[in-house]
């Protein structure tokens, strides 16, 4: 079903210092820094500091007090600080209806897309693919009452007496805070200049190191790397490559595909909701189409062992037990599929792995984590 979705055309990071080039996303699409209009050197490194600024002020939100980060904490892999299956909105008693899913390495992410070729949806940011670019996806949570709840012209206002004014006015223009809507569009394109840094995504991990020749696995961590590979085992580089590609030389841990795993739902949000809750659909509720309903965007694997609990409902509350459901599925035990149409029954549910088998998955999968120095 899957075939690793690559970036098309040239892809700038600065930051990083990389040109990645692509294979299978239509050459109609590209990836770049935000915005069409060449920047000097200097000024994407200020549009990256004046994204980094805004990405962890918490007066955004309405109420004052939430921020990006409140949800995307660096020190969780850009996923929920305090690892709950909904983040917490700004408005007291609201939170989100979703996992918050890590912005790390999104900012790979190729545009939406049918892929006729391989006969599936692929790109796009969220769970369900139903923002095309990082900036469409930073004006989104701003403004969910769920979430940050943030107005327009309060918005605006605040912008205009923040200590990071004469920063946003040098990037964008003196007249870039005259008006809400030009002021909200200079801001979503600041997150998406940070979420391009090597901050966000520094390619750091010990298996980053490992694939440089500049440390070792340990002997289950290699285990779990061949049982990760293996399409007779855990078969997960089936959606999830652990090879770099040879045009790009990048390793992401993801094809950008969607697919239905069979995943319960998650008791905690259906109480919640008390009485209000239905059964999510994932993209199929964003293409309207039944066939692929239940579906949701393949994360990364990247810092995985940091941004528990997991999947789009966070259902399942830590890694090896994620191991543990694709391998046991099938027995009924994690539950009823939520959406059991359009199920995945070829690549899960009944992998026939050992204990230690998940195990040494679940170490190779730690190996992801950034930050890593050897000893």
């Amino acid at each position: 079903m899957r075939v690793s979705v690559l970036l098309s055309a040239l892809l700038l990071l600065f930051t990083i210092g990389l040109t990645v080039s692509s294979r299978n996303v239509p050459a109609t699409s590209f990836f770049a820094l935000p915005g069409k209009e060449a920047k000097s050197g200097n000024l994407i490194k200020q549009e990256q500091l004046l994204g980094e600024k805004i990405f962890f002020d918490s007066n955004l939100s309405n109420p004052a007090g939430l921020s990006c980060a409140s949800c995307h904490s660096p020190q969780k892999g850009f996923a929920d600080p305090l690892n709950r299956f909904v983040s917490a909105g700004a408005v007291k008693g609201l939170s989100g209806n979703r996992n918050a899913a890590s912005v790390a390495y999104a900012a790979f992410t190729p545009p939406f897309h049918f892929d006729s070729t391989e006969n599936h949806y692929a790109g796009g940011f969220f769970w369900d693919g139903r923002a095309n670019s990082l900036t469409a996806q930073a004006t989104v949570p701003l403004f969910s009452h769920l979430e940050m709840n943030a107005d327009k012209n309060r918005l605006a206002a605040y912008l205009q007496q923040s200590s990071y004014r004469q920063l946003f006015e040098q990037v964008y223009g003196e007249q870039a805070l005259d008006d809400p809507e030009t002021a909200v569009t200079s801001l979503a394109k600041a997150i998406a200049a940070f979420e391009h840094t090597s901050q966000v995504s520094p390619f750091s991990s010990k298996y980053d190191l490992y694939l440089k020749g500049k440390t070792q696995l340990n002997d289950q961590e290699l285990r779990g790397l061949q049982l990760f590979n293996d399409p007779k085992k855990g078969n997960c580089a089936a959606c999830h490559s652990s090879e770099p590609d040879p045009e790009t030389g990048l390793v992401l841990f993801t094809d950008f595909t969607y697919d239905n795993i069979g995943l319960p739902a998650n008791p905690e949000i259906k109480k919640e909701q008390k009485g209000n809750y239905i059964p999510d659909l994932g993209l199929g509720a964003v293409v309207r189409k039944p066939e692929e309903n239940g579906k949701f965007k393949v994360p990364t694997l990247r810092n995985v062992a940091l941004t528990a609990p997991y999947f789009h409902n966070g259902v399942i509350a830590s890694l090896e037990e994620t191991v543990r459901f694709y391998n046991e599925r099938d027995t009924g035990r994690f539950g009823k599929p939520e959406v059991p149409e359009n199920m995945n029954n070829e690549e899960l549910g009944n992998l026939k792995l050992t204990e230690q088998e998940i195990r040494d998955i679940t170490a190779f999968m730690r190996t992801l984590t950034d930050g890593y120095r050897p000893g």
